[in-house]
């Protein structure tokens, strides 16, 4: 890794002792599979043999590496540039309209400032307008039909069921039974759909080294010269996207939530007993699910709750967050998984009420490869403490299903926030030369969480607080100013800083299922009338069309789909055509208002080898409009438009014109209407290596600054 100089990780001294840490302690005896499949053993004593080996080769072997790293570094690395690093601060969600709006009233001094010495400028997003879609644009500098990501989700093609558009982790190909246990013979493979390369990934090959911290679609993570944490799509150690957990007295409602469950305990002298469930134990047939116990003791004198989990007691109050609190499930035979979680009481009477976040993996002992090189994520560990590591680490479900409320919320988003902070400040001091990227994601969910909060009639307001977090999102952006203007002030002329965001946003109070619209227009059937989530009893046979995920409608393909219908040359076309021209400019007769302002044909739009893999068509919804939540998931509901009344209250899966990004920047750029796709060839560019041909984004900057 080099000393500072040479794009370090972490600076000379620690060098080797982390090193060996990384090789001896990362947790690779326990191999995630999911989703939802739980834990397969390797060898252990096979492992720590053959680190140990590593270790002592890497110590033998560093000062030549280190030497011929410095010296293709020297013949290829900085040789046609006039800067050393260039610093990107990812805003998830910055919306360029409020900006503007808080510019004006002074409350963004630092962005202001950054403007003043180079541009502010709307970043067009990509079709479709969300963050796995324009991430991924932004670290290839590509479209959708050359990455292959065109949604969160993706249809499995031959069962019509939802899979993550960007990875699949599958367990090992061969198991050793053994009584009651099935022992998996491997490693648990990592399958990524993204294609084409990372702008970090080309500067490696000239030796420039990167570090990447949490942007999207980066799991799994990079090999290259530099090191990188994983973001969007690391499961949660279920190996579900976010599974909280809910403990409660009240004996009203079911145990059923989307993003979680709830529990039911009684309170006995003031004592709750409960088991913590955990992911289900691929080391036997049966995959029963693995779980902790706990209790919790309440001192209503204090007003306090005394929890033991395992060996770990800690007492919180009412409205507080735990520190991150271990927790090691036994699967057999000696074998244990660990993840981490928070614990929130969130009232003690009349009921009990405790939340319990997702369980991260464990940065410290990760069960499954979510940084490169593969201890980075636990050096980082060893130097902050443990930190949030899921993906999508904010709980916004816990909150739409009003588990948890607003306040609890902040405060998560903001831990987590912290803990983001930290690790960049770190990477920040000790990547002098190169780039230092970082997302941050609290601007995005909180925008959609308190959206509402800006639009005085909408009707997610309804039966909630309108006063108590009015101005939560001019906080927000206040909040990531003030970051701007301390990461500004650790920058020398020679380093070019972006500020940026993947995409804008607006209100969302009207939900739209297409597929209502499509089975009412006799394009989806049924067979009995009995609909339910991921297209339940739809009859294929006859169905032309459906919608899934956020923006697109599929045409049931022949030859694609399993059970397509359709002729891809001879009726696909005009089937198209039909549809584009029936949505387009759809009306919302009960508000009187445009609900589809555009449709867009992806045929039309993209020409790269993945197009057939998206959406036949993108929708390209007005303001106030998106998706409903049952068409996401394949369902449809009574009415084709309804309000949204969920706390989810902004969004941005709408017409990408609607709904640009943010492009802040120390230096002035070549045009006024910059392209997420343009980041990557422009940070090439920055540093003399040569833009690929394939990449459809130009180059922003001059090369000599003014």
């Amino acid at each position: 890794m080099g000393d500072g100089n040479s794009g370090t990780i972490l600076k000379r001294m620690p060098l080797i002792p982390l090193l060996l840490a990384g090789c001896l302690y990362p947790g690779i005896s326990l191999g995630y599979i999911g989703p939802g499949a739980g834990i397969a053993f390797a060898s252990s004593f096979f492992f720590m043999f053959i680190a140990i080996l590593v270790a002592i080769l890497v110590f033998l072997f560093w000062p030549f590496r280190s030497l011929y790293i410095a010296i293709k570094r020297r013949k290829r690395g900085y040789k046609k540039t006039d800067i050393d690093r260039v610093v990107i601060l990812g805003l998830d969600g910055l919306d360029p309209a409020l900006c503007h709006g808080f510019l004006k009233q002074g409350k963004l001094p630092n962005l202001q400032k950054v403007a003043e010495k180079g541009c502010f400028h709307p970043l067009a997003t990509t079709f479709p307008s969300m963050s796995p879609v324009a991430w991924s644009s932004f670290s290839t500098g590509v479209d959708a039909s050359r990455h292959n990501i065109f949604d969160f989700l993706n249809r499995d093609v031959k069962t019509y069921m939802p899979d993550l558009s960007s990875v699949r982790v599958e367990g090992a190909k061969r198991v050793l039974s053994l009584g009651k246990y099935r022992l998996p013979i491997g490693k648990p493979r990592t399958v990524n759909f993204k294609k084409s390369r990372s702008f970090w990934s080309i500067l490696g090959d000239y030796y420039i080294f990167s570090t990447i911290l949490r942007v999207p679609i980066t799991f799994p993570p990079d090999k290259f010269n530099g090191a990188l944490l994983s973001a969007m799509c690391v499961p949660d150690l279920k190996g579900t996207q976010g599974s909280f957990t809910f403990y409660t007295s009240n004996p009203e409602g079911d145990g059923k939530h989307t993003g979680g469950v709830r529990i039911p305990v009684k309170v006995e002298n003031d004592t709750v007993s409960a088991h913590i469930p955990g992911p289900p134990n691929s080391l036997t047939k049966t995959g029963e699910e693995l779980s902790i116990p706990f209790r919790a003791k309440i001192n209503r004198a204090d007003r306090t709750v005394a929890i033991t989990v395992d060996k770990d007691n800690f007492t919180l109050k009412p409205k507080e967050y735990s520190p991150w609190i271990t927790l090691k499930f036994k699967a057999g035979m000696g074998i244990k998984v660990q993840g981490i979680a928070r614990f929130y009481i969130m009232s003690i009477e009349p009921d009990f009420q405790l939340y319990i976040t997702p369980i991260n993996i464990d940065p410290g002992k990760p069960a499954l490869a979510i940084s490169h090189p593969d201890y980075y994520a636990t050096c980082l560990a060893k130097i902050q403490g443990s930190y949030a590591t899921l993906g999508l680490a904010e709980d916004t479900w816990a909150l739409n299903e009003r588990v948890i409320d607003e306040e609890a919320f902040l405060k998560q988003a903001y831990l987590n926030h912290a803990e983001r902070e930290e690790m960049f400040f770190n990477a920040l001091g000790k990547t002098p030369r190169g780039v230092c990227a970082c997302v941050f994601d609290a601007t995005d969910r909180i925008q959609h969480m308190f959206y509402r909060y800006l639009v005085d009639d909408h009707p997610a307001n309804r039966d909630k607080d309108r006063e108590k977090h009015k101005n939560a999102i001019e906080e927000l952006y206040m909040k990531m100013d003030d970051l701007v203007g301390r990461t500004f002030e650790k920058l020398d002329d020679k380093t070019v800083f972006i500020v940026m965001s993947d995409h804008g946003f607006k209100s969302f109070d009207r939900a739209l299922n297409l597929n209502t619209w499509l089975y009412e227009n006799g394009y989806l059937f049924y067979k009995n009338g009995n609909p339910g989530d991921w297209f339940q009893d739809v009859d294929w046979e006859k169905t032309r069309a459906y919608t899934f995920g956020l923006t697109g409608i599929y045409l049931n393909l022949r030859g694609r789909e399993a059970k397509g219908i359709v002729d891809p040359k001879d009726e696909a076309p005009a089937l198209r055509k039909e549809l584009h021209e029936k949505l387009e400019g759809l009306m919302d007769e009960e508000k009187n208002r445009v609900a589809i302002r555009t449709v867009y044909e992806t045929t039309r739009m993209f020409d790269g080898p993945y197009v057939g893999n998206g959406p036949d068509l993108i929708i390209g919804y007005n303001i106030g409009y998106r998706a409903s939540w049952e068409a996401a998931v394949g369902n449809i509901s009574e009415k084709v438009i309804d309000d949204n009344t969920r706390s989810w209250s902004g969004d941005h899966c709408i017409d990408p014109k609607l709904v640009p990004g943010v492009f802040f920047s120390n230096r002035k750029i070549t045009t006024r209407t910059p392209n997420i796709m343009d980041v990557a060839p422009s940070v090439l560019d920055l540093f003399g290596v040569k833009i690929p041909a394939y990449m459809k984004g130009t180059r922003l900057f001059s090369r000599t600054p003014e």
